[in-house]
């Protein structure tokens, strides 16, 4: 896997987890959804990804959205 691939489903992750946190939690747990969201959407703009970062420096290789 590349970091393209792994951040995108650590997001898709992260989104359907605090869905289900807030149904049978607190609805609370939406606020990670926003999180995440405004997350990609910077990232979207900027190109710059915390995770994409942290993973370039544990040696995954890079896809093309995510150039370390």
């Amino acid at each position: 896997m590349n970091i393209d691939r792994i951040v995108f489903a650590f997001a898709g992750s992260m989104v359907l987890l605090s869905v289900a946190l807030a149904h049978f939690v607190s609805p609370w747990w939406l606020l990670l959804t926003l999180f995440v969201g405004a997350n990609l959407l910077q990232s979207a703009f900027s190109g710059f990804c915390p995770m994409a970062k942290i993973l370039g420096w544990l040696g995954v290789k890079s896809g093309c959205a995510f150039r370390s």
